[in-house]
């Protein structure tokens, strides 16, 4: 499913994009979709990057919480830029998007660290989604 894996790969970079800027990433899905709107050059923004880009938006505060209850050692502040907005989708998906196997979430949120991170960075995606991942049943609350 290269749509998919495309998809996740363009919702990281809006979530990452807005942690950097320090804006919310409505905002900047906004900008991607307009850009490529009027632009030939830009690929249009899909679906099912949308999807997990609201999705995200919309259990924010949750998200973030779980992170740093469960990343031992590292808060939020202290990770990566990058790691923190892998897991930030990672754990959306992970947590919320039933559709999608558990397993293909964090082999694809490795993935993207793999190739946007650090040497260590796979790891460490991989220990605390599968944490999260075990922990599922009771972590998943709907309120945002």
């Amino acid at each position: 499913m290269a749509a998919r894996n495309t998809a996740r790969k363009r919702a990281f970079q809006i979530l990452f994009e807005g942690d950097q800027r320090g804006v919310d990433v409505l905002t900047v899905l906004a900008d991607w979709i307009r850009h490529a709107h009027n632009d030939n050059r830009q690929p249009p923004v899909s679906e099912y990057t949308m999807e997990l880009v609201e999705g995200y938006a919309q259990y924010t505060k949750r998200i973030d919480e779980l992170i740093a209850q469960y990343s031992v050692g590292w808060t939020l502040d202290r990770m990566p830029v990058v790691d923190r907005n892998i897991l930030r989708l990672g754990a959306y998906e992970l947590i919320w998007v039933d559709a999608t196997p558990d397993a293909v979430v964090l082999d694809e949120m490795v993935q993207l660290a793999k190739e946007f991170s650090t040497d260590d960075s796979p790891s460490f995606v991989n220990g605390l989604l599968g944490r999260l991942k075990d922990l599922k049943p009771s972590l998943r609350r709907d309120d945002a």
